[in-house]
Order: C-alpha cells, then structure tokens, then sequence
C-alpha cells in the first residue's frame, strides 16, 4: 500500500495552512515533526477525508481518497488532537458504536472491543462512563477507537499527550510494532516520543515540507554541530543570542549549556573548554528550525 501526498494545498479564507505539500508513505512508522501552526493536524484532517485541500491531491495505490470514500475509510484509523468522546457512553457501549460506524459485523464487534479494550488497559473500566476518566484514560479510549477496525492506514496526532511515563513507553513500542504491517503516521510535540517511535520523518514549518527521510539520516546532519560546555552567566547571555541553546542548567555562577552551530569563538569566552556530542533528534529539530529561518531572513 502507498499513500502519495502531491502539491498538497489548504487555505482558510486569507490564510494559507499548507503550500504545495508532497511526500510519499509506504508500510512503516512515520514521524510528523513541526512546532505549533506549522500545518501538522490540518494535513491529518485531510488525509483522514475529514476536511477537504483546495489543490492538489492524496492518492491511495493511485486511487483519489476523496473519490474513494468509504471504501477509503473502511481501512483507516484516526485520532484527532481534540478528541472529544461521548461522556454518557461507557467505554464498550462507545467502542460498539464507533465499531457500527467503521463497518464492523456484529459477530467480529463484541470479541473486537474486548480486544482493543485490553490493548489500551481499560478492562477493567468497560462498564464505566467515560466521562469519569481522566485525561489520560480518554486518550486511550481514542486510540481504541482509531484501532478497532485493524486498519491498514492509522493516522496519530498527539497520541500520547496525557499519559504518564509508563504508558507513553508502552503505547510508543505498540505503535512502532504497528508499523511492521500498516501504514503509521504519527504527531507529538515530545520529541524522544518521534525518536523513539519513527523510522522515517516529514518535517513540515509553516505549511511546507521542510526535509523528509530517516531519523538516523536526518540526525546526521547536526553531527559535528552539537556542543556542550560550562560558561559564566555573562559568556552565556552572548551565546543564547548568537546560538540555539537546546538545553540549559543553572550551576551556581555558571551555567552548563547545549548548543547547535558553528563552535563558539574561543576568544570570546577564554578559557572555556567546549566539547563536541552526539547529536539527537532534538538537536537536528533546533538547528533546522533556527537553519530556516537564517536563510528566509526572518
């Protein structure tokens, strides 16, 4: 199966959200990298059919999904990023409805919903209305939802936004196996989450495709980029405004500090050993964010 994504474009009134967006998805885990506004939950919505592009297209196999319709959508799974579950179902009764939607026989449905509901750790609150969960629990009930139908096709934004470290861990090694066999494309603003989940990455800034490829490739890019070193408060304040600081810790007078860039002039701070390190996901993320705005003269 593959998705192909060709001169993708989405405007609200006087607002462009995406410009000539293209890329392609085949069998695997991909991450959708980009800060807030970047065009991420507006390209979901579309490849999910929820909103429709004003250009371009998005080819299943070669097929149109908008002409597809249902046969399109009796083989995807999505999760929104405000995912709003009906408060007065309880988690199965909601589970059979959402399964009614998607198609589901009625004699697949009750085994399904035990399934999913076991997947997500929520046997034991079946019988329970959703709307006593917590934020955390809803999450999961959507990704039950968004699975049910064991779709070929599972569109994630922001799965793991309210659940605690456990079971981001858990769902993060799930997701990944899922791509063994389906098509995963997955957002989250928690880095190490893409990092640890994704094979491949699309990297999208202001409603345009910024690079694709693989994690380790893409990683490669900041190596020798990448440094750390423990400066004075003073050499610190130059360096933020001259370097994008990644990580910073307060250490009395000093400051300990992980930068991306051109190695800091040793001149300007004497004495100060600066050591070059491994780069990461985030690294690369900081240094193409500060990479492209450098080059539009922003």
């Amino acid at each position: 199966m593959e998705l192909q994504v060709e001169q993708l474009c989405k405007s609200y009134r006087k607002k462009e959200a995406l410009r000539k967006v293209s890329f392609t998805l085949r069998k695997g885990t991909y991450g959708l990298l980009g800060e807030n506004g970047a065009g991420k939950s507006t390209l979901m919505r579309l490849m999910a059919t929820v909103d429709f592009p004003t250009g371009g297209s998005i080819r299943c196999d070669g097929k149109d999904i908008f002409q597809m319709d249902e046969e399109y959508r009796s083989f995807i799974g999505y999760m929104p990023q405000n995912y709003n579950v009906y408060p007065g179902f309880t988690a199965k009764d909601f589970l059979e409805y959402m399964g009614v939607l998607k198609g589901i026989p009625r004699d697949r449905l009750k085994s399904r919903i035990d399934e999913v509901l076991e997947f997500v750790n929520l046997s034991d609150v079946a019988g329970k209305k959703v709307k006593t969960f917590s934020g955390g629990m809803k999450r999961r009930i959507g990704i039950a939802q968004a699975v049910i139908n064991d779709p070929r096709i599972l569109i994630l934004d922001e799965p793991t936004a309210g659940l605690d470290p456990r079971e981001r861990i858990r769902f993060s090694n799930i997701i990944s196996d899922m791509g063994k066999d389906k098509i995963v494309l997955l957002s989250t603003h928690i880095v190490s989450d893409i990092e640890a989940i994704a094979g491949d990455l699309v990297v999208i800034k202001k409603g345009e495709i910024l690079e694709t490829g693989t994690v380790d490739a893409l990683v490669r890019k900041v190596k020798g980029q990448v440094w750390e070193a423990v400066v004075s408060q003073e050499v610190y304040q130059r360096l933020r405004k001259e370097r994008s600081v990644i990580h910073l810790k307060q250490m009395g007078e000093e400051v300990q500090v992980r930068f991306v860039g051109e190695k800091y002039i040793d001149a300007a701070c004497p004495g100060t050993e600066i050591s070059p390190v491994e780069p990461t996901l985030e690294d690369y993320y900081i240094f193409a964010g500060g990479r492209e705005e450098t080059e539009s003269g922003e």
